[in-house]
């Protein structure tokens, strides 16, 4: 009986030290994320705001409103 309530609370100390390692590996990737996601948006945002495309867009938007009623 004693063996068994030992093997039992080592595994379950394995999963809790396995766990804690992994904290930190998860919150790296969270981190990758966002700074991918920044990166996307400011590229975007310099797409959307360059002469070319922000004409295009004026060109949608005015022939939208000047359409038929």
């Amino acid at each position: 009986m004693y063996k068994a309530v030992r093997a039992r609370l080592r595994a379950l100390v394995c999963r809790v030290r396995a766990a804690r390692r992994d904290a930190g590996m998860v919150t790296s990737e969270y981190a990758m994320g966002i700074v991918a996601a920044v990166a996307f948006a400011v590229v975007l945002y310099k797409v959307v705001t360059s002469g070319a495309v922000s004409a295009e867009l004026e060109d949608i938007v005015r022939r939208a409103l000047d359409g038929p009623v």
